[in-house]
């Protein structure tokens, strides 16, 4: 699933430029990718697209995010850590930290990799069509899970 977001991103920088669903899924499947893979990438994306829907309820520009067991269960401290540098550095903003949030923890996996999160952080800024520091597109797309974000 996640080579699928990454060549979205890749194929289609622009959000709107990225074709309906249904078309979206041939595009896929004729680019080589399998069908469990595309439907699991379609329905992550329509989650994002559901929560885009209800940002109105979102957390303050000063909030405190405090994890739950799950989340940090999940979300390990690098992870954590690595969303925190990010809302201090104001490349992202207290909504957009919560659908990262979000999105990573309806994936499967019992624990989200560092390099997961990043590619979860680039679709959400991507979808809400949010500008990408050149610096930072670099280490969203760089593939290192070793640098430690943890304050």
């Amino acid at each position: 699933m996640f080579d699928i977001l990454v060549y979205l991103f890749e194929t289609y920088y622009q959000p709107g430029a990225c074709p309906e669903p249904s078309v979206l899924a041939r595009k896929l499947s004729a680019a080589g990718f399998e069908k469990e893979d595309i439907s699991a990438a379609l329905e992550w994306l329509s989650g994002l697209e559901r929560l885009a829907k209800e940002e109105g309820r979102a957390a303050g520009e000063r909030s405190l995010r405090l994890y739950c067991g799950a989340e940090l269960t999940k979300l390990p401290a690098e992870c954590r850590g690595f969303l925190m540098f990010l809302e201090n550095a104001g490349a992202i903003n207290a909504m957009l930290r919560e659908m990262i949030i979000e999105r990573a923890m309806v994936l499967p996996e019992p624990v989200v990799s560092l390099g997961k999160l990043k590619i979860i952080v680039l679709m959400v800024m991507w979808r809400r069509d949010h500008e990408v520091d050149t610096l930072l597109l670099e280490e969203l797309l760089s593939e290192e899970d070793d640098q430690p974000f943890v304050h």
